[in-house]
């Protein structure tokens, strides 16, 4: 039986150095699949003890190092900071002369585009825009997860192919955002990722205060099926009792959650009337049935003290 050589990685020289500044969930993964692709991570920043331990989990030998350092030692520098902190970053890299002529310094925040790099542009820097559309646990499995994985692209356009050829060597696939469309673009990923996370929790809390013993495996294929659906058909895949107009069954949940969940009554409110003016304007939702259904939701807005119950279900 004969067998082909594979190259170590090692053996193949990269294209280019790779340095991460700020080693959270994202950056540390990103700078591992570039070194699949060939590229050499060289330095990592970071700050607290969890960075530190991330970093030297998903890149062994790499060393730990100043941020200006960083940006001194590598081609391609990832900034994986919080939003919040990367104009000021930027800024700062820029003025203490730490950012070189012809370097690519890539962030990785949603709501920004190239724009927040504009000092380090002026300093001579390639500015690119990379979020990936996925959530990260700052653990391997990250990088498996990148396959196929959405990132909204911003960047000059002499670079759109630069930018987008980094996306694909990550295994991601590039989709272009406008510079002024970001906000809204993250806003859209938040709206859908993050307060899933926060409806599946408190959807898992309710049910073990109902008794149930393993909300998860309970949840599981009901909100995978749940999430194909709306994938496939958007509002044609609403269900339950909002899109039916059952305004007696609305009463009674609000009645329940106002009794053991007062916090979750006005999230409930407000999505489940979301769901109604969706439901309604797809002809779902029958007109003569949601009036009274928009009632409960009204009513179900005045106070926690659980006087809207049972007898209220017959409106």
């Amino acid at each position: 039986m004969s067998t082909v050589h594979q190259p170590d990685l090692k053996d193949r020289p990269a294209r280019l150095t790779v340095g991460v500044v700020g080693a959270g969930r994202v950056g540390p993964a990103l700078a591992a699949s570039l070194q699949l692709a060939g590229h050499r991570p060289v330095a990592v920043s970071g700050v607290s003890d969890a960075s530190r331990r991330r970093a030297e989990t998903m890149l062994p030998d790499v060393p730990l190092v100043p941020p200006a350092e960083v940006l001194e030692r590598a081609d391609l520098v990832l900034l994986t900071v919080p939003d919040d902190v990367l104009p000021g970053l930027v800024t700062g890299l820029a003025e203490t002369g730490a950012v070189r002529p012809g370097q690519l310094l890539v962030h990785t925040s949603g709501r920004y585009g190239a724009g927040v790099l504009d000092p380090a542009l002026r300093a001579g820097a390639l500015p690119l825009a990379l979020h990936p559309a996925m959530t990260f646990t700052g653990t391997p499995v990250d990088v498996q997860r990148l396959a196929g994985c959405s990132f909204g692209v911003t960047a000059p356009e002499e670079l759109r192919l630069a930018a987008e050829a980094l996306v694909i060597e990550m295994g991601g696939e590039p989709e272009w955002i406008s510079e002024q469309n970001r906000p809204l673009y993250h806003a859209a990923l938040a709206l859908g990722a993050n307060h899933l996370v926060t409806l599946v929790a408190q959807s898992m809390e309710l049910l073990r205060t109902a008794g149930v013993a393993a909300p998860d495996r309970m949840l599981g294929p009901l909100l995978g099926a749940a999430l194909d659906n709306a994938l496939r058909s958007g509002d044609l895949a609403l269900t339950g009792p909002v899109a039916r107009g059952d305004a007696g069954t609305v009463a009674a949940h609000i009645t329940e959650l106002r009794r053991h969940a007062p916090q979750t009554v006005a999230g409930y409110v407000a999505m489940a009337r979301a769901t109604a003016d969706r439901a309604l304007a797809h002809g779902l939702l029958k007109p003569e049935l949601a009036e009274d259904l928009l009632g409960v939701l009204a009513d179900g807005t005045r106070g926690t003290n659980g006087t809207h119950g049972t007898e209220g279900n017959d409106r």
